[in-house]
């Protein structure tokens, strides 16, 4: 099985005069697709296909070439449908979309990458040609430590996008056929464990004091964007302290929207609000799906909803059944660490609802890892 991997790469060691240049060819694109979105917004949205020469030039006051208005007119197109496609529910919410002019899709027939031999801080240079006006760009590109392990395990596709900031470049990567066996793993995602596995094992059990760090530092301090680049490497530690148990299946909480003006947040602590908000939770999901989808391993996810307060012995459901870290059931006195008692519910909710079936013990001979 193939998936694309994406990666980015700064454009640090570009000049003033070529990041301004490229700032300018950004702007122009931006304004040429805005133009699009608004005649295909009024008009209706064709296809890629029907992209004819009549309409990749409706924009008559712009130096950009005709292949780069095609770009800009099939990135219109993907605009629109992406609105469209969040708003169905709620059309009446349902605005024009903006294109703010900050960054492009391109192909190896805008851009292409050349090996650089003779410089020495940096690897290669980005070569961007066909944009209209005879600009012609080099950009130097630096390959980073993640660059060369995408890219020694995949092939590099031939679009790139590109920031007056970064260019990303992505890679096809070949996996290896999908594990099948019946190492189940359940994990609560919280903030005193970052990861607390159904076996008892809890994993990441610093980043309650990370968090805290965060939000010490002023925001947008260069103290806090410190911080955040720890937590991201300790996040990383963890997934692999995970993947190393070797679990043919993962099942987690489907956390959405915590940082937003739900009624969950409304119940919540202002503290515990402040911690959401420095806790890089979808970090550390995301990155967990990335491992997993590398390594062939199932991810799979099922609502969190009374996790935390189900006693897995009786199924009672109690508030009172937790306090704090620690949880003890009112009915059966069942006692626990919480988190690990949510991971136990979690990976319970799993084996009985209608994915999990297959994955029953009588049926697989079903393995805790």
């Amino acid at each position: 099985m193939k998936f694309v991997r994406s990666t980015k790469c700064s454009l640090k060691f570009a000049t003033k005069h070529k990041i301004e240049e490229l700032h300018t060819i950004l702007t122009e694109y931006g304004k040429v697709c805005n133009i699009f979105i608004d005649h295909f917004w009024k008009n209706g949205t064709p296809s890629k296909a029907e992209l004819l020469k009549d309409i990749v030039d409706l924009p008559k006051e712009t130096w950009l070439s005709a292949r780069l208005r095609k770009v800009a007119a099939r990135e219109a197109i993907d605009m629109i449908k992406a609105t469209k496609e969040r708003w169905k529910n709620k059309p009446d919410k349902m605005s024009i979309p903006i294109h703010k002019g900050k960054r492009m899709y391109v192909s190896c027939t805008i851009a292409d990458l050349i090996d650089s031999e003779e410089a020495t801080e940096f690897d290669a240079w980005l070569h961007i040609a066909s944009v209209g006006e005879k600009h012609i760009l080099d950009l130097p590109i630096k390959f980073h430590k993640h660059f060369n392990k995408i890219a020694s395990l995949g092939k590099r596709l031939n679009s790139y996008i590109i920031t007056d900031k970064y260019v990303q470049f992505s890679f096809e990567v070949e996996t290896l056929h999908k594990k099948e066996g019946n190492k189940i793993l359940g994990i609560d995602t919280g903030i005193n464990a970052l990861a607390s596995l159904n076996n008892g094992v809890q994993i990441g059990t610093e980043i309650k004091q990370m968090i805290e760090r965060i939000k010490r530092c002023e925001h947008g301090s260069n103290g806090q964007k410190r911080a955040r680049r720890a937590i991201k490497q300790y996040i990383d530690e963890c997934v692999k302290k995970v993947m190393s148990l070797d679990p043919d299946l993962i099942v987690v909480e489907r956390l959405k929207n915590l940082g937003n003006k739900t009624k969950l947040k409304a119940r919540l602590s202002k503290s515990i609000r402040a911690s959401i908000g420095a806790w890089n939770w979808r970090y550390w999901l995301k990155r967990l799906e990335q491992a997993c989808e590398a390594n062939r391993v199932s991810f799979r996810t099922v609502l969190p909803f009374n996790t935390s307060i189900t006693c897995p012995k009786c199924g009672c459901i109690d508030r009172g059944n937790r306090s704090g870290t620690v949880f003890k059931c009112l009915k059966c006195n069942h006692e626990d660490n919480a988190d690990v008692n949510a991971a136990l519910n979690i990976l319970e909710r799993f084996l009985t609802g209608i994915y999990g079936s297959c994955y029953k013990p009588k049926h697989l001979g079903f393995v805790q890892v």
